[in-house]
C-alpha cells in the first residue's frame, strides 16, 4: 500500500467538478483507492463517497492506494491534486 497526505489546494476544494476528475482518474486504475479526512475513509472512485468528506480548501486528505498499478494511480492523483484540479 502506498498512502500520503495532500492539501486541497483550489478554491472550491472537493466539490463536484473536482470530485467528478478525481474519480475519473482514480477509475482508470485496477487498484483500490481510499480517500480520508478527519478519520472518514472513502471509495476515491465513488463522487458521492468523495464529496460527502466535505474537503475545503486548505482540507488535509490522506490517498491510500493498494494494488497492481498502485505506485502509477498514486501519481497519477498525487498530481491531480497538487494541480488543484485544473482550476485557477
Amino acid at each position: 500500500m502506498i498512502q500520503g497526505e495532500f492539501v486541497i489546494p483550489n478554491k472550491l476544494g472537493l466539490h463536484a467538478r473536482a470530485s467528478a476528475l478525481l474519480v475519473k482518474t482514480a477509475s482508470r486504475f485496477a487498484s483500490e483507492i481510499r480517500i480520508e479526512r478527519e478519520g472518514i475513509e472513502v471509495n476515491g472512485k465513488s463522487i458521492m463517497e468523495i464529496m460527502m468528506l466535505a474537503a475545503g480548501k486548505g482540507s488535509t486528505v490522506v490517498l491510500k492506494v493498494e494494488g497492481p498499478d498502485d505506485a502509477e494511480a498514486f501519481a497519477a492523483i498525487g498530481e491531480l491534486i497538487r494541480n488543484g484540479f485544473g482550476e485557477e
